[in-house]
């Protein structure tokens, strides 16, 4: 499983969007907004799972809204703090 395909599966699991399929998810989708109706608690979420899963830290509030952007931002964010 590729990682893009493991947050998809990663937000729409954890994140309970029970009208979306991972699938559905574009990898330039902004997650947050009107589309899949993501919220700051949802972000919360994330950034706890995206620590727990893959053991990469968002540290503050401005990188967050940056990384937390799309699945390509997160993946990006991800393979960069892998790669360090």
């Amino acid at each position: 499983m590729t990682l893009k395909t493991q947050l998809k599966k990663l937000i729409v699991e954890d994140l309970n969007l029970t009208d979306i399929r991972p699938e559905e998810i574009g990898d330039d989708d902004p997650l947050f907004g009107e589309k899949f109706g993501l919220d700051s608690i949802d972000a919360v979420e994330l950034v706890f799972q995206l620590k727990a899963q893959f053991g990469v830290e968002i540290k503050n509030m401005k990188e967050g809204r940056s990384v937390l952007r799309s699945i390509n931002t997160i993946s990006a964010f991800i393979e960069k703090r892998r790669s360090a």
